[in-house]
């Protein structure tokens, strides 16, 4: 005798059922922040980035699902975090100090909460920010 049980398991996306966000009453698919990093400190210490992508992925209140980081010799990291929401990656230039951090994010999250944890974790110089808010639903330009 074969019974099939039908379970429904919630996830997060039956949480989150609608992943765009509203800016000015116009819909969009997310927000993607460009964070340019120069003069910045620890940008070749790879369990010091993954640390800090953790700590932002908390207060923007998203969903980690996997990080992968590579670090190269003799300077450098480049990586992923996927989120349930898009992604965070990073690309490290130590010798010059530079740092890429492309920040996208849809849903019920706070994408710019991750300027000032970036900005306290690897104490840049600088730190430069764009906008972009991606997909727009009717699809004009």
């Amino acid at each position: 005798m074969s019974t099939h049980l039908h379970m429904h398991v919630p996830t997060v996306l039956d949480e989150k059922k609608d992943y765009f966000i509203t800016r000015g009453g116009v819909q969009y698919a997310g927000i993607h922040l460009i964070l340019d990093l120069y003069g910045a400190q620890r940008l070749n210490d790879a369990a010091f980035i993954e640390e800090t992508l953790r700590k932002c992925i908390k207060a923007a209140g998203a969903t980690l699902l996997h990080i992968h980081l590579h670090p190269f010799e003799p300077d450098g990291v480049s990586g992923v975090a996927v989120l349930a929401e898009s992604h965070i990656s990073v690309h490290t230039w130590p010798e010059s100090g530079y740092a890429a951090f492309d920040v996208f994010m849809c849903g019920n999250t706070k994408p710019e909460a991750c300027i000032e944890i970036m900005r306290g974790a690897f104490k840049p110089d600088n730190l430069v920010v764009t906008e972009h808010l991606r997909g727009k639903v009717d699809g004009a330009e």
